[in-house]
């Protein structure tokens, strides 16, 4: 059953205490996976068949030959014993080689299957994941995600070739094996098969102790792969702030816990190990005790404790393999829970069944009574909100922090939907359109300048990857990055470091602002996107952008007065409420809340920068 969307923290600890049912449920949907592949499917059983039937047959064969040896030994001269004899050595042989083909082809096509379930949940784990809520990922440390996606799917992906084709295989040579044993000699076979039940039962322990072990140690190997992800993303706030020691101790005591665990793993292993490998030549010393005599008593030959004994051989790995066959079976039901109950969540941005793409008209953008709180809150972020934007008209937003600026951003692509109240454009409910037509029509210039490790061609056409560079020259242009671009040696084909690191702040926010230019939105919104833009360039980029404006509406959000002073009309926010609005011009003759904000935060010189009178540069002025 479907739930709602849930972090991956609480998906583990469902799954870790779901009944048997519900893992056995998980067992047949990762099953009927594996018959997807259904040749594959046939050809992996039917070698393990012949694989294990051919296995058998070398206890059999050894056992004759040693009897035919004997006969050679008795009349060295039998001229039928020798034919026989070298029969037999053919024989064994063309077994050997053919048991020795038919498991190539069982291990071969069993990790195909395996591998073809594994690359079908990758796709679907990844999809799903692309298609969650900004809400999802807010409470969901990536590291979670990429531990789930990556240990958890493998223990899924090794379920055809360690539980269905092993439990085939040990069907077969257990089965087929003990009743061989038991039809030859009652009393040999059942001590032939006396140490089973103990190997078993202390393999079944052991192995459930160590998914035990493996389950813990899976959540300490995620602390640490968390550790070494934040450490990596700000390895220059660390280098800054000479923070290498505290984080190779971080380090060091995650890889400490995850290391303890791993010993008490092998602890685990290698006892067991013993035991059960005392108790196997514990029975096959009472055989060949037992055998011998009856040897002696002529009541078996040679060749048939022979055959016991290479029986008991053959026998000892796979009863050692049931604990595994059980480790398997839990471990893909844990495993596998935790991959389904992720990629079963009900999205909480989605389409309507009879959802429509949006038709934009007038291009008006209509906030009706809008409500929002988040997930993770008690209180609304914005409560109350109403506000029309007409196409050709820019407008502003400012307001102290956590007044919902960027709430309101993010509310307009539904990124998160909104509690209460509607959004529309041109009279259409957005929960009531298409996410891609509704996506496509608006686009958010984010404060976080990401960009991709490729090109600069590909960062900037990313929303466009088939456009013509032309396009993408208009876009750099537009952003003030065509003369930066010029002077690099690869131009356009230079690659760029891990999020852009290797540009700095300003360049990466120009990067940005003309991947969005590609797209010619109705909607264009710029989430504090020019704080790293020094006051020059942004007026030059702001001047590209008002020759456009008239084709779409624009929205500012900004923390700097003179990146949105030249905007139609400002909304002055504060906890989510609009508590003044107009004009800079009206706002400042009002004397309220906002003309505070601006003698707080202009100085003369700036004033003249914003209103366009200069070109000089200048920071924020924040005092």
């Amino acid at each position: 059953m479907a739930m709602a969307e849930t972090p991956p923290d609480e998906i583990m600890r469902a799954a870790d205490t779901a009944g048997w049912k519900a893992g056995m449920r998980t067992i047949w949907r990762v099953t009927a996976l594996s018959l997807r592949s259904p040749w594959m499917v046939a050809i992996a059983l039917i070698s393990t068949l012949i694989a294990a039937v051919l296995q058998l047959l070398i206890p059999v064969l050894l056992g004759r030959a040693v009897d035919q040896t004997q006969r050679l030994i008795t009349d060295p001269a039998g001229q039928d014993a020798t034919a026989a004899l070298w029969t037999t050595a053919l024989l064994v042989l063309a077994v050997s080689v053919g048991r020795g083909v038919f498991t190539t082809f069982q291990n071969y096509y069993s990790e195909s299957v395996g591998h073809r379930v594994g690359y079908a949940l990758r796709l679907a784990y990844y999809e799903k994941i692309q298609r969650l809520s900004f809400g999802f990922h807010d409470r969901v440390h990536s590291g979670d995600l990429i531990t789930l996606g990556m240990l958890d799917l493998e223990g899924v992906r090794m379920f055809f070739s360690t539980g269905l084709v092993r439990i085939v295989l040990l069907s077969i040579l257990i089965g087929i094996g003990g009743y061989m044993l038991l039809t030859t000699d009652v009393i040999l076979g059942l001590l032939a098969l006396s140490f089973v039940p103990f190997v078993a039962w202390r393999s079944s322990v052991s192995q459930l102790k160590l998914r035990g072990t493996w389950l813990e140690l899976q959540n300490r190997l995620s602390v640490l792969s968390r550790v070494m992800e934040e450490n990596l993303a700000g390895i220059r706030v660390v280098r800054a702030f000479a923070a290498r020691p505290h984080e190779m101790g971080k380090f060091d005591a995650a890889s400490t816990r995850a290391l303890d665990l791993a010993h008490e793993r092998v602890d685990i292993r290698v006892r067991n190990t013993s035991a059960m490998t005392l108790s196997f030549f514990a029975a096959m010393g009472l055989v060949l005790w037992v055998g011998s005599g009856k040897v002696v008593a002529g009541e078996i030959t040679v060749g048939t404790l022979t055959a016991f004994l290479t029986f008991m051989t053959i026998l000892q790995m796979p009863v050692r393999q049931l604990g595994m066959l059980v480790n398997s079976f839990a471990r893909t039901a844990t495993c596998g829970e935790r991959i389904f109950a992720l990629l079963d969540l009900d999205l909480a941005i989605t389409d309507k069944p009879d959802a429509a793409p949006l038709a934009v008209t007038d291009g008006v953008l209509r906030f009706e009574d809008v409500s929002f709180t988040y997930p993770t809150s008690r209180t609304s972020t914005i409560g109350g909100l109403s506000f029309t934007a007409r196409m050709g008209e820019t407008i502003g937003l400012i307001g102290p922090p956590g007044s919902g600026k960027s709430t309101i951003a993010h509310l307009i692509p539904r990124f998160y939907d909104v509690t209460a109240g509607r959004i529309t454009i041109d009279g259409q409910d957005i929960r009531d359109v298409t996410l891609a037509s509704l996506r496509h029509a608006v686009v958010v210039v984010q404060q976080d300048a990401f960009l991709f490790t490729t090109s600069l061609e590909n960062n900037i056409a990313y929303g466009d990857p088939w456009a013509q560079p032309q396009q993408i020259a208009d876009a750099s242009a537009s952003a003030q990055l065509a003369q930066f671009i010029a002077t690099l040696p690869a131009g356009y084909e230079t690659v760029v470091g891990e999020r852009g690191t290797s540009l700095s702040g300003g360049q990466r926010q120009r990067m940005t602002i003309a991947r969005t230019l590609m797209l010619r939105p109705s909607v264009l919104i710029f989430d504090d996107s020019t704080a790293a833009v020094d006051a020059g360039t942004e007026q030059r980029i702001r001047a590209t952008i008002q020759a456009r404006a008239a084709e779409r509406v624009t929205i500012i959000v900004a923390h700097r007065l003179n990146s949105l002073m030249h905007a139609d009309r400002i909304l002055f926010l504060e906890e989510g409420r609009i508590i003044e609005q107009g004009s800079h011009e009206e706002l400042l003759a009002q004397n309220g809340r906002y003309a505070a904000l601006h003698r707080l935060q202009m100085r003369p010189d700036e004033i003249k920068t914003a209103s366009g009178t200069t070109d000089k540069t200048s920071g924020e002025g924040q005092p």
